[in-house]
């Protein structure tokens, strides 16, 4: 053969096409992309529903705490006369109370209730204020033990914001003990005919207090 008729050279040998191992790969490739696409569908569904649910206790909304219930029927003529206050929840009305604590009701010919509440200071002196108690019917409930008390002066009794709430949620049926509170459960108050409540006694009426969702462990004990 003359150099002028020489065989073009021939191409570089390249890898071998696999059919097989191509479709798995297509295959593989195909997997993933549906795979992906189902992930990100659920993903943006999730924060969907993420922006639409309603709070609940998981996502850190308060948990709804059940309506205080009163004692009823109370009988005001058994629950007037002198009691001992032997623990309270702090308030500013009580700041320079240190001593022993009473409060004396009288029920009155109008129906109402005259409380007159004393305290010993730290100087030994007396803080005395002198209010007044009336009964807020309660449906269905004649003679519950919700009352209200007022000791600004009688010409402003017409105003609603002078009654403050006074709920009896606890009286022994010889009504030698009582837990008075608010709805609000700011305000807290452990009363007993005898001067002094013995721990016992005492702590199962925090106890109790603690389960109708007052701050129990924040109590003053009065004249401990």
């Amino acid at each position: 053969m003359s150099p002028r008729q020489r065989r073009p050279a021939a191409a570089p040998a390249g890898p071998a096409f696999d059919d097989r191992r191509t479709s798995q790969a297509i295959g593989a490739m195909a997997t993933a992309f549906v795979v992906g696409g189902v992930a990100t569908w659920l993903a943006l569904g999730a924060a969907r529903n993420a922006r639409v649910r309603p709070a609940g206790p998981a996502d850190g909304a308060p948990l709804m705490r059940a309506p205080l219930q009163v004692v009823a029927p109370v009988d005001l003529q058994r629950y007037a006369g002198i009691w001992h206050e032997q623990a309270r929840l702090p308030n500013r009305f009580q700041k320079t109370c240190s001593g022993p604590v009473t409060a004396e009701y009288t029920p009155q010919p109008d129906g109402t209730v005259q409380v007159v509440n004393r305290c010993v200071r730290a100087d030994g002196n007396f803080n005395e204020a002198i209010g007044t108690a009336r009964v807020a019917p309660v449906a269905g409930q004649p003679g519950a033990g919700r009352l209200e008390v007022r000791f600004a002066p009688a010409w402003l009794g017409w105003l609603p914001m002078v009654w403050a709430d006074y709920w009896i949620l606890k009286l022994d049926r010889d009504y030698q003990v009582a837990l008075v509170g608010t709805p609000d459960r700011e305000y807290l108050w452990v009363l007993s005919r005898a001067p002094r409540l013995d721990d016992a006694a005492l702590q199962v009426e925090l106890d109790y207090a603690r389960s109708l969702g007052f701050d129990a462990d924040k109590v003053v004990l009065t004249g401990r």
